[in-house]
């Protein structure tokens, strides 16, 4: 018992500096509290907020106030509810959004354009766009009035599919999917409607694409294997353990990177809140700390289970450029939904698949911003990662136990430690542009001599909202041994992915990895 007692205190009393992993402050008010955010090509973060939260930290260009006569608090609204963030200078550009984009969904289009779709009141059957641009552009979002949604979509989310199209799932009281560009319409997905409980908790389903192009669809605590050509699911997978794990009662989940022959995909899902909780209100109730890890494309699916170090909801798992996860953001109590959570879980996790049950989390570096409700987390070109968001009150509200924030943080893992800095890959050569399946050289320079391979990994810039990152994949590229070219140069000949189901259309962030250790990313476009 005595030694029990020192573990504990040990492990909560060590200093901040003997945990892996480093925070910093990039801006200290961004004017908005993100909902939603998303990292475009030109190295710029979209974040969004929903416009009828009244009055925010930043205003709009001058003449460019919102009209909206059915607004409860401003029926003129000259306050920004989206901004762009430049990552070079760590300023803020106020964007115009105008219909609602309360609890919408997104995703990048193959041409870099994020869509973005839904959200309520007047957002509820919109699609937007969002056209990126070089920091001296003037992009801003674009309102679609030549088509809208065949269903309102409240509470969805999107994947893009192989041909470049994307799908649109779910949503309150929409049991059904649609895609952009339009089909014909919207199609009933009885799924949904069958895991509906009480409190819903069948909100934001975890959709992950397989690398065999079906859609691994997980709502509440079971999934199915959906065929998006057809429109029927093919597979049911066993239910996984622990109670419910989507909005409201959200846990997170990730799909592992997709490597090899790419004929094998893991699906992830951790935490999540008990249930009951949502229905009764209870910010105390523990969440629950378990993880379901399944073979998604195994003929006989199981779950495997194990447990976090702490019980978490609204944890945000972040794929790295080295294939392992970070779980960042949340609390250890309560369930989403506004002040409905305490106890905020500061401490990072980063889970490791490659090491055996029981062994694969490490405990990080704790922050000090508590991360609730409507908070998020993006991998970011250079390897940070950006923690944005918590609002967990209806408005803007300051003067609280757990305020809405409007600070950005970045947290860096332990692979950009300076003691690694010797390791760490530069790109000094990589083509703008790859098809399905080309062959093509990449060229590195390493300060230390290159021992091993250095992986070259493509990640996806995802949609984050609601502890999901909609989108979200790593693919590692078949490489050869890196060459030896001139000096500390080194040439690597990588395969593109093969086709749009193991890496859609679209841009990538391409890392190179020496020894568990990222380059700075370059923006590569994945084409047909």
């Amino acid at each position: 018992m005595e030694l029990l007692i020192l573990s504990i205190f040990t492990f909560f009393f060590l200093s901040r500096a003997q945990l892996p992993g480093t925070w910093d402050l990039l801006v200290p008010n961004a004017g908005i509290s993100s909902m939603h955010t998303a990292v475009t090509r030109f190295n710029t973060v979209v974040l969004l907020d929903r416009t009828n939260t009244g009055p925010s930290r930043k205003m709009l260009r001058k003449g460019h106030c919102r009209l909206d006569p059915h607004d409860a608090v401003l029926k003129r609204d000259c306050y920004a509810h989206s901004v762009l963030l430049d990552l070079q200078t760590n300023q803020i550009r106020p964007l115009m959004i105008l219909t609602d984009t309360w609890c919408s969904s997104g995703q990048f289009l193959h041409d870099g354009t994020l869509l973005q779709t839904g959200g309520d009141l007047d957002g509820f059957k919109k699609i937007r766009k969002f056209d990126p641009c070089d920091i001296n552009g003037s992009c801003d979002w674009v309102e679609l009035d030549d088509v809208e949604l065949s269903e309102g979509r409240w509470y969805a989310s999107n994947q893009i599919l192989p041909d470049g199209s994307v799908i649109i799932i779910g949503g309150r009281g929409a049991n059904t999917v649609e895609y952009y560009p339009p089909r014909n319409g919207a199609v009933l997905f009885p799924f949904l409607a069958d895991v509906e409980d009480k409190q819903m908790d069948n909100l934001y389903p975890y959709v992950h694409l397989l690398p065999n192009g079906k859609l691994f669809v997980f709502a509440n605590n079971k999934a199915v294997l959906f065929d998006h050509e057809t429109n029927k699911v093919v597979k049911g997978y066993p239910p996984l353990d622990g109670g419910p794990r989507n909005y409201p009662s959200a846990g997170s989940s990730v799909m592992l990177a997709l490597e090899g022959d790419y004929s094998t995909a893991v699906i992830v899902i951790c935490g999540g809140a008990q249930y009951g909780a949502f229905i009764e209100r209870s910010t105390d109730t523990p969440a629950h700390g378990s993880c379901g890890r399944i073979v998604a494309t195994s003929p006989d699916p199981i779950w495997e289970m194990e447990d976090m170090p702490f019980g978490r909801i609204m944890g945000d798992m972040v794929m790295l450029p080295t294939g392992d996860a970070l779980v960042i953001n949340g609390a250890q109590a309560g369930t989403q939904g506004f002040e409905m959570a305490s106890n905020p879980c500061l401490y990072p996790l980063l889970y490791r698949p490659g090491q055996p049950v029981g062994l694969r989390f490490m405990t990080l570096n704790p922050g000090t911003v508590p991360r609730l409700y409507h908070s998020t987390a993006n991998l970011l070109p250079d390897g940070r990662v950006l923690v944005a968001g918590s609002n967990p009150h209806f408005f803007y509200k300051f003067e609280a136990e757990f305020p809405t924030e409007l600070r950005i943080e970045a947290f860096s893992p332990e692979y950009l430690s300076p003691d690694r800095a010797n390791l760490r890959p530069v790109i000094e050569e990589i083509p703008d542009t790859v098809r399905f399946g080309e062959a093509f050289d990449v060229f590195v320079s390493v300060t230390l001599p290159v021992v091993g391979l250095v992986e070259v990994n493509f990640a996806s810039a995802p949609f984050a909202t609601h502890s999901f990152s909609q989108g979200q994949r790593l693919v590692k590229l078949t490489i050869t041994p890196s060459v030896p070219d001139s000096g500390n140069r080194y040439k690597i000949g990588c395969n593109a992915p093969p086709n749009g189901a193991v890496a859609p259309p679209g841009y990538y962030m391409v890392f190179a990895v020496n020894q568990g250790v990222p380059s700075v990313a370059r923006w590569v476009q994945l084409v047909a």
